[in-house]
């Protein structure tokens, strides 16, 4: 059979870019087609007056030995920038102020996150029956029922409002949080899952990925999906592609829109790394229910805003990583990094960089405002919670219309419908962030993964 090359990559964000990177390592012809300007998705770094900031996510955890392996073959090793000591420090918003949470046991009984009351209601944790294992449930639900309203108040609400700028009523435990799940049912508690996970990776030599560090790049987050575009032998941008037909000897022809000319590529196998609305139009002539899942799955707005100030014009000692709202304060962000403090050369000398979050399930209409109306929200609260005596120096306001995919109740039965897809289909492929995490390194796992099934499949 004669298609212009094995494998087509729909889409140059970070999945899109790791599996075709992959492939190619693997000996396989790749071509990437990408819609928008240019390759990397939500990752993207910018500079303005000596300060350097990220558009989308700010570092990466540590949680994988495949990242590094994908430094290295990329040979950008070296310029891995870890983050510093005190980022391990993290706060949360208690009655209006930052407080550090917890890092150990001894930490947690002296905290002031949460009451002695609260405290106290964990010890019923390791008491409390696990859920029928067919059941689905809230995140919400979940920390409600094993460890009390208190820790869903402070802990969990601002924990899934930082991953997901999600509501933890509506986001499926068992989708989003797969190891919590696990641990209950394996284990009838989270603090004896906990205490027997610890036994097991001590007797390996393994670290907890809760203690797990982040890094970014010497430049920044762009320094990833610049050295993967520069692998990657074939990429188009201000491509769009607009139609998949899929032929009876398991090959596919794509069509697509560039330059105002339309252009057909055929291939073995595709690989639909887009949002799940652009695959939901893209397959629905070809699995009507595939496609109702995919519009099912929702994506709130976010802004970033990356604020510059005086470092005597703020109170705090910013001595963290930054800090998470619960919905209890009735705050309008839900949470800000200390960016210049994790990562060096991040502001100018005497000035730090703040990069905060507003919008999500939690408050919408933020994220809708005009940038200058979202600015001077963050700069009221930036004032209120970390002392700040004067404006910035300046900011710059970043819109995602669409941010992050909501892994809702019912995600996983939206997944099957994928799963069904793929099967009956030989050779589609769906590998974005609405399925096996949205961090960076779950893209990077789910990357590496969907390239070696492919490519097994290719090569016989």
């Amino acid at each position: 059979m004669s298609t212009d090359c094995d494998v087509l990559v729909v889409g140059a964000g970070i999945s899109g870019l790791v599996t075709a990177f992959e492939l190619q390592q693997r000996g396989l012809r790749v071509e990437v087609l990408e819609a928008g300007r240019r390759a990397g998705g939500m990752i993207g770094t910018r500079q303005r007056d000596g300060a350097r900031y990220e558009l989308g996510p700010n570092s990466i955890l540590d949680s994988t030995p495949l990242i590094d392996d994908l430094l290295r073959r990329l040979d950008i090793i070296d310029q891995r920038v870890n983050a510093s000591a005190v980022a391990a420090r993290r706060f949360v918003i208690r009655n209006a102020h930052p407080v550090a949470l917890p890092a150990s046991p001894g930490a947690f009984l002296t905290t002031r996150a949460f009451s002695t009351s609260a405290k106290l209601r964990l010890l019923r944790e390791p008491f409390i029956a696990p859920a029928s294992p067919d059941a689905e449930e809230s995140i919400a639900a979940f920390a409600r029922r094993r460890l009390g309203a208190e820790f869903l108040e402070y802990g969990v609400d601002p924990f899934v409002a930082g991953i997901y700028a999600g509501d933890p009523e509506k986001i499926s435990v068992a989708a989003a949080f797969p190891r919590l799940r696990a641990l209950e049912q394996e284990h009838g508690s989270l603090i004896k899952g906990q205490i027997a996970n610890r036994r097991e990776r001590a007797r390996h030599g393994e670290t907890a990925k809760i203690s797990t560090g982040s890094f970014s790049f010497r430049h920044g987050m762009q320094t990833l999906p610049d050295a993967l575009a520069r692998a990657t032998t074939t990429l188009q941008v201000d491509t769009a592609v607009e139609r998949i037909t899929a032929a009876a000897n398991e090959t596919f022809t794509l069509s697509a829109r560039r330059g105002g000319e339309t252009m057909t590529r055929s291939a073995r196998a595709v690989v639909l790394a887009v949002p799940a609305g652009a695959a939901a139009a893209l397959v629905d002539p070809l699995d009507g229910e595939a496609a109702r899942s995919l519009s099912a799955i929702g994506y709130p707005a976010l802004a970033v805003v990356a604020s510059v100030y005086r470092r005597m014009a703020i109170a705090h000692r910013l001595d963290g990583f930054g800090f998470l709202v619960p919905r209890a304060e009735g705050r309008r962000i839900l949470g800000c990094l200390f960016s210049s403090s994790t990562f060096a050369g991040r502001a100018p000398e005497n000035s730090v960089l703040l990069t905060t979050f507003a919008g999500g399930r939690r408050n919408p209409e933020i994220a809708a405002l005009d940038s200058e109306s979202v600015a001077r929200v963050v700069t009221e609260e930036l004032g209120s919670l970390l002392g700040c005596t004067e404006a910035p120096r300046w900011q710059e306001v970043v819109h995602w219309p669409r941010a992050i995919p909501q892994y809702t109740l019912g995600h996983l039965s939206r997944m099957h419908a994928i799963d069904d897809l793929e099967a009956g289909l030989p050779g589609l492929h769906f590998c974005a962030s609405y399925r096996d995490g949205v961090s960076v390194g779950d893209r990077i796992k789910a990357a590496h993964a969907t390239a070696a099934r492919i490519a097994e499949r290719v090569k016989r």
